[in-house]
């Protein structure tokens, strides 16, 4: 099969993907083969290319918002049918013995494995998972608008809930990406007032079409006192300028898997007055199947740029350059 392959990371215009031949996966005991239709493109994809996330192992395929058809089963499998559309998402393994995971925070396991980190991930012809750790798809979208859910919305998900935004509260997102756009909606569709701050006045403009209140540069101060915030952007320059639009009780949510380093804070300008700072690691299942429902409920719009499978890098470098508005996809010829 064909897949893209991270083999050294360096910068995106270096070159970090290579696209090769490698053998088709069978599935163990317990898991299923897919045969990609379509695989979101995530930050985390880009920080993996470029050595910000440090690869696992030499050779591993990167993408974890995968979209394709059962086409095989290994022995025992039978939670999904051959032919059946499913996902792939970050969350590829968990131990559930340790004391997070007996707990109901298997994101917070002490011996996870990850989708297109740990195992090949979608940016390949077939994808293997464990059958308990793929997920029943709302059969209203599109294979290409369904695959950012399984990242981007998820994790955006699970960030609206770490913010703890109170009820019709004002909400300030920071960065405003495949993830963010798709929280925004779900934010405003609850009725929360949403302020956007992004460096880029395209993905301002699409801010304000999906109802954002205001939407600035990224460093401006938001038109109000904020209840809550999530950074989305990769950047730790951001979380002093974010903690200070909070009002007294607000919550910031750091939202990615790699940030670079935040300046010194001071407590009496950014956390007193009983500010929080909190991070999101990762996701629950739980969490999956909550957003995949109230993206199908609300009927929750991906904005998305498609690329031919042949194009993961340009994609890739069109996304460190700013050139993605909503979510770029990878999608195979078959795909919907």
């Amino acid at each position: 099969m064909r897949a893209w392959v991270v083999d050294r990371p360096v910068p995106i215009d270096e070159g970090p993907l290579e696209l090769v031949e490698k053998e088709t996966p069978v599935p163990g005991p317990g898991q299923v083969r897919v045969r990609v239709l379509a695989c979101g493109v995530c930050r985390t994809d880009l920080h993996l290319a470029e050595g910000d996330l440090a690869p696992r192992r030499p050779g591993v395929v990167p993408g974890h918002e995968v979209v394709g058809v059962v086409d095989s089963m290994g022995e025992g499998a039978g939670r999904f049918a051959l032919g059946e559309r499913i996902g792939i998402a970050w969350l590829a393994k968990t131990c559930g013995t340790c004391r997070f995971c007996r707990s109901g925070r298997e994101n917070l396991c002490l011996s996870p494995r990850f989708t297109g980190w740990d195992d090949d991930g979608g940016f390949a012809e077939y994808a293997v998972v464990d059958e308990h750790y793929g997920y029943v798809l709302p059969e209203a979208y599109p294979d290409i608008e369904v695959a950012p859910l399984l990242c981007a919305g998820i994790i955006g998900y699970r960030a609206l809930q770490r913010a703890k935004l109170p009820a019709y509260g004002r909400l300030g997102i920071y960065g405003f990406g495949a993830s963010a756009h798709l929280t925004a909606q779900v934010a405003v569709h609850e009725g929360a007032t949403v302020h956007v701050l992004t460096r880029s006045e395209e993905a301002r403009r699409l801010a304000l079409s999906l109802g954002a209140a205001s939407a600035g540069a990224a460093a401006d101060r938001p038109p109000e006192p904020l209840d809550a915030a999530i950074l989305f952007a990769p950047v730790g320059d951001l979380v002093p300028v974010a903690l200070e639009a909070l009002d007294r009780g607000g919550t910031l949510a750091v939202a990615g898997v790699h940030l670079s380093d935040i300046p010194a804070l001071n407590y009496q300008a950014d956390l007193f007055q009983e500010r929080t700072l909190t991070s999101v690691t990762a996701n629950t299942r739980a969490d999956g199947e909550e957003m995949l429902a109230t993206a199908a409920r609300l009927r929750i719009h991906a904005t998305t740029m498609p690329y031919p499978f042949e194009k993961a890098d340009q994609a890739l470098s069109d996304l460190a350059h700013d050139k993605v508005n909503g979510a770029a996809v990878l999608v195979m010829s078959q795909a919907g």
